[in-house]
């Protein structure tokens, strides 16, 4: 009888290469996934948490990073802008499935400035500005004619000229306290390495966690 051997596990060698500021490792990998990734590398989810302590995830897109934070814009009046307002906390993941790679952060979130918010809203496609108009986001919808009514009417108003940033849409930014960086390995023996730090500003400490 033929005996069948398990195959055995390759020795752990942890291959995330070390930086002291994560935001650099973190660039390394964006960039790789800016160059593999077949669609919107810089999609993300994003974690809030409701009134009850019940969670809400959805995917933004990642539209700037920085020593500050991780910035995204939304309409402030939408579940998670509500949320986030309300319970100014959150989280993030980037999955680029074509390096098997993840990226969680975890931090308390705040607005960005009104500044901020009017120079990224100017680089926005006029279609787009006029959606943030017309879309009451998160909001019962009756019918999709009526959506495209309200565009029409929007796009009516603003027919000439620069659209404006409507005062309800801006961004957030959430300042990691945590930052995890995790890579597929054989065997499911992948590879962990955590970054956290007390508070913004504060010197960063790693470790290197079990699969």
């Amino acid at each position: 009888m033929a005996v069948v051997q398990a195959p055995t596990a390759p020795h752990i060698v942890v291959m995330i290469e070390e930086k002291a500021d994560p935001l650099a490792l973190f660039g390394d990998w964006y960039a790789a996934a800016e160059k593999s990734e077949p669609n919107d590398p810089s999609a993300m989810s994003v974690a809030t948490v409701g009134p009850d302590g019940t969670p809400s995830l959805r995917m933004v897109l990642l539209k700037g990073y920085d020593a500050e934070g991780f910035v995204f814009y939304t309409n402030h009046e939408s579940r998670k802008g509500r949320q986030l307002l309300g319970h100014p906390k959150g989280a993030l993941l980037f999955h680029w499935k074509s390096l098997r790679r993840q990226v969680r952060l975890e931090g308390p979130v705040a607005p960005t400035t009104p500044e901020e918010a009017d120079a990224y809203f100017a680089t926005r496609a006029r279609g787009s500005q006029i959606g943030a108009w017309a879309s009451d986001q998160s909001r019962p919808l009756e019918s999709r004619f009526a959506l495209e009514k309200r565009v029409a009417a929007f796009a009516a108003k603003h027919v000439v000229g620069t659209v404006p940033r409507p005062p309800h849409w801006s961004g957030f930014r959430l300042t990691p306290l945590l930052i995890e960086f995790w890579q597929d390995g054989a065997f499911r023996l992948h590879d962990r390495l955590e970054y956290s730090r007390a508070k913004p500003g504060a010197p960063w400490t790693t470790r290197v966690l079990y699969p």
